[in-house]
């Protein structure tokens, strides 16, 4: 699953993997549930780590944790995307990704 950033936001019209801000006292784990629970309204089982990608925009560096994950349940509700695409690996090249995940769609290709 890839997720547009909506108007607004940082890297608007870009697509990402979606995911959030680890909280004080979260795993990388917990922190993708909930954040997928509240930015898309949907429940997932973190799987095995995937990679993690480090990014620096000049006024911001992020590190980026990715894993396998499953949809458990629930109907999207996007909160800071407009659009979602279920997408094969081979579909990820058809879309124009915010700089810090290139890397993750390069190690999917």
């Amino acid at each position: 699953m890839i997720a547009r950033r909506r108007e607004g936001k940082p890297q608007a019209g870009l697509w990402e993997f979606p995911g959030g801000k680890i909280e004080a006292g979260e795993t990388a784990q917990t922190c993708l549930i909930r954040e997928l629970q509240e930015e898309m309204n949907i429940r997932i089982d973190p799987g095995e780590l995937f990679g993690i990608n480090e990014y620096d925009y000049g006024s911001i560096q992020i590190r980026l944790i990715a894993y396998w994950a499953a949809f458990v349940s629930g109907d999207i509700r996007l909160v800071d995307h407009d659009e979602y695409a279920w997408v094969k690996r081979d579909e990820l090249g058809s879309y124009i990704f915010a700089p810090a995940d290139v890397n993750f769609v390069e190690m999917l290709l």
